[in-house]
C-alpha cells in the first residue's frame, strides 16, 4: 500500500512539474513573417515618438527595423530587432541630421485589432552594453545583433530610399 501511495505522489509531482514548465517555454519564430504591417507601423511610430523627444528637431523622422525573430506568450508578442532612426530636413536631403542605430526588444499587446507597445528595452551604455545585450536577446539572436553593430548596410539603403520618396513628394497646395 505504501508503494502505491509513493507512486501516485511521484506521478502527481511529475505532472505538476511538467505543467509548470510548459507555460514558460519560449517558442521563437525566426524572421519577420509573424510581424504584420500594423505591428511594424506601431513599432516605428513608437520609436519615432520616443526618439524625436531626445534628439534635435527635424522636419521629418523615419524609423526602420530589421526583425531577427518573435515570440508570443500569454498574448504578448516580443519582437527582437535592430532599429535605425533618422531625422531629416528638406534643405539637407538624405544627409542625416539626427539619429541612432541600435538593437532593441519591443513587447506588443493586442486589444481588438489594435496593437500597443507595453515595453521597450535597449542595451545600456558603456561597460554594461554587452551584459545587457545578453539579457535582452536569446542566444540565436544575440549573435545577429552583435554582427549588426556596424550600422547594417541594408537598413541604411532602405532609409535613403524612404527619405528620397519623401523629398520627391510634391508639396501640398
Amino acid at each position: 500500500m505504501n508503494n502505491f501511495k509513493s507512486r501516485i505522489l511521484f506521478i502527481l509531482f511529475g505532472a505538476l512539474l511538467l505543467a509548470g514548465c510548459s507555460g514558460n517555454a519560449v517558442t521563437l519564430q525566426d524572421g519577420d513573417t509573424h510581424v504584420t504591417k500594423e505591428m511594424n507601423e506601431v513599432i516605428s511610430d513608437h520609436m519615432i515618438q520616443m526618439s524625436s523627444s531626445s534628439h534635435y528637431e527635424t522636419e521629418k523622422q523615419f524609423e526602420i527595423h530589421k526583425v531577427y525573430g518573435t515570440n508570443e506568450s500569454d498574448g504578448v508578442i516580443t519582437v527582437y530587432m535592430w532599429s535605425f532612426y533618422g531625422g531629416f530636413n528638406k534643405s539637407t536631403g538624405t544627409e542625416f541630421q539626427e539619429g541612432h542605430s541600435l538593437p532593441a526588444v519591443i513587447q506588443l499587446s493586442k486589444n481588438g485589432e489594435k496593437y500597443s507597445v507595453i515595453e521597450y528595452i535597449q542595451p545600456q551604455d558603456g561597460d554594461m552594453y554587452q551584459s545587457s545585450l545578453k539579457k535582452m536577446f536569446p542566444k540565436k539572436y544575440l549573435k545577429l545583433a552583435q554582427q549588426d553593430l556596424e550600422n547594417p548596410k541594408d537598413l541604411r539603403q532602405e532609409m535613403v530610399e524612404k527619405v528620397t520618396q519623401w523629398l520627391e513628394k510634391p508639396e501640398p497646395l
